[in-house]
């Protein structure tokens, strides 16, 4: 009898009985045909047209089509827009979010499911939302016209505002399920020291919130990069002003499909390194 069974002896002995040992085992059964196959094919359906992108890039040409004017300037101005619209939806979004989950008021679930609703939304139908309020004929837009001369309208304003339309939801639910998750004892052990509510906020929720609002950042400014029916509908598609990367891989597609492979493989990688940033968040929790 080694050390360790004499061990497990005596502490049974004591204890009055065998004591269990807990192994945590993981079974892995296997999958059965009638669901294995469906899974294979949806795999393969996910899969099939990004590797004919991948396939059919121009890769001999595509260092000239990336450096082309045209292409820098969509790229630039999808850059700026879409972290334009990120610190938009920052601004607006976590005190939005820090609302549905720190307060109660009458008509929470249907402001809830009123924040959610771009999610669904179809994008031009976004647009046309968009043209109704803020158009120059529009029920804020014409205030804002004749009050300050304000047009967001087929302007580069008009394309953030689109993007943040759009991408905002992603980080309100983002931080909300982070501040559910986060214990209010911390905010309310600070009130009781004598710090306001903003200051709790803003010294102990913050911290605490950092991660779910990084993630909902990333997620922001990854819908905004590739927003295009809320665009071109709001905002029209001109190079240089209006023209982001989704308009313009739209737009070369119909005049020279090499260059619209082009920028979808820019949008591509765009999209791993957003995966790639967030797996330690999600991938590994489901692991």
């Amino acid at each position: 009898m080694t050390a360790l069974d004499k061990a497990d002896t005596a502490v049974d002995t004591l204890t009055g009985g065998p004591r269990r040992r807990r192994v945590r085992t993981r079974r892995r059964l296997g999958a059965p045909l009638p669901l294995l196959l469906p899974a294979l094919v949806g795999l393969a359906f996910l899969l099939l047209p990004l590797i004919a992108l991948l396939v059919r890039a121009p890769w001999r040409s595509l260092p000239d089509q990336l450096t082309s004017t045209e292409v820098w300037q969509a790229l630039q101005l999808s850059l700026v827009t879409a972290t334009a619209a990120t610190a938009v939806s920052l601004v607006l979004g976590v005190p939005l979010a820090w609302l549905l989950a720190r307060t109660d008021f009458p008509g929470r679930g249907f402001v809830r499911a009123l924040v959610t609703l771009p999610l669904v939304l179809p994008p031009v139908v976004g647009g046309v939302a968009l043209l109704l309020a803020l158009g120059r004929n529009g029920v804020v837009g014409q205030w804002l016209d004749s009050a300050f001369g304000i047009t967001l309208p087929f302007t580069t304003a008009g394309v953030i505002v689109a993007e943040a339309f759009v991408a905002m939801p992603f980080l309100v639910i983002s931080v909300e399920g982070t501040l559910r998750a986060a214990d209010p004892r911390y905010e309310e052990a600070a009130t009781t020291l004598g710090a306001s509510r903003f200051t709790a906020f803003r010294r102990v929720t913050l911290p605490l919130i950092a991660p779910g609002i990084a993630a909902g950042s990333v997620l922001a400014w990854a819908r905004a990069l590739g927003e295009f029916g809320a665009t071109i509908t709001f905002a029209g598609n001109f190079p240089g002003r209006t023209q982001t990367m989704p308009l313009a891989v739209y737009l070369a597609l119909q005049n020279d499909p090499a260059a619209a492979i082009a920028l979808s493989l820019v949008l591509l990688a765009v999209s791993i390194a957003v995966l790639a940033g967030l797996r330690d968040r999600w991938m590994t929790a489901a692991s």
